[in-house]
């Protein structure tokens, strides 16, 4: 799979998860950082973006998770986003 691809791949599943709430919020996280990434961040997004919905809002509300999340720097940017602002 081309860059190209993989970005195509990465906006779909950040907008159509099954919350509305997650659908906004990474969204919005994955339009203000997918350009400024590197293809290994690419692929870090997209391993972060296949966590179920509910282990993404514990992690992004420091509450515990059924699984362990990799805190890399995507993971990093992801808790810190600030949603609506960009």
């Amino acid at each position: 799979m081309n860059i190209d691809e993989l970005k195509k791949k990465i906006i779909y599943r950040s907008n159509y998860r099954g919350t509305k709430e997650m659908d906004k919020l990474l969204g919005a996280f994955t339009e203000t950082y997918i350009d400024k990434l590197s293809d290994d961040d690419l692929f870090k997004l997209e391993k972060l973006l296949n966590i179920d919905d509910s282990n993404l809002y514990n992690f992004l509300n420091d509450l515990e998770t059924d699984i362990v999340i990799e805190e890399n720097n995507v993971t990093e940017l992801f808790k810190n986003f600030e949603y609506g602002k960009k």
